[in-house]
């Protein structure tokens, strides 16, 4: 199926493309969070008069994220949790936890947002974290884990 992409979408293309997807994906993710549209003639000629708008709102977005990443790097977070003498966790650190202690912090961050790759962290210890806050702009953390006494 082909669609015209209303905002930049990962992997696939940025504002204006025309790609072809899946029909099952067109109509399950992209149509009802209005990310794209069905590529037919009225459509194109309806997208052509709103492109401008579009760019703008998409390059309005990338602006605050991007402020969003400067405001946000570096930040040195804590979070301590109860741990046993060889500094493993009993239990683990997650998203959950990054995003409210980031946004106690005073850095309104959502958990899907939080990007652990290899999974909740169980030890004790100092770790880099990536945040994704938009389809382009990442930052990054630290993130401190220690032992609650």
């Amino acid at each position: 199926m082909e669609v015209i992409l209303l905002e930049k979408v990962g992997r696939m293309g940025n504002v204006g493309d025309k790609v072809n997807v899946r029909s099952g994906y067109a109509r399950n993710f992209l149509f009802p969070y209005s990310k794209a549209i069905p590529a037919t003639k009225d459509n194109l000629a309806d997208f052509e008069a709103r492109k401008a708008e579009l760019l703008r709102v998409a390059a309005e977005k990338l602006a605050t994220a991007e402020a969003r990443a400067a405001a946000i790097g570096g930040v040195l977070v804590t979070i301590s949790a109860n741990a046993g003498d060889e500094g493993k966790l009993f239990g683990s650190v997650g998203t959950r936890d990054i995003a409210e202690a980031l946004s106690a912090a005073g850095h309104a961050v959502e958990k899907s947002e939080v990007l652990l790759p290899d999974g909740a962290l169980r030890d004790v210890g100092e770790y880099d974290i990536d945040l994704s806050l938009g389809s382009e702009v990442n930052a990054v953390i630290k993130l401190s884990i220690v032992a609650q006494k």
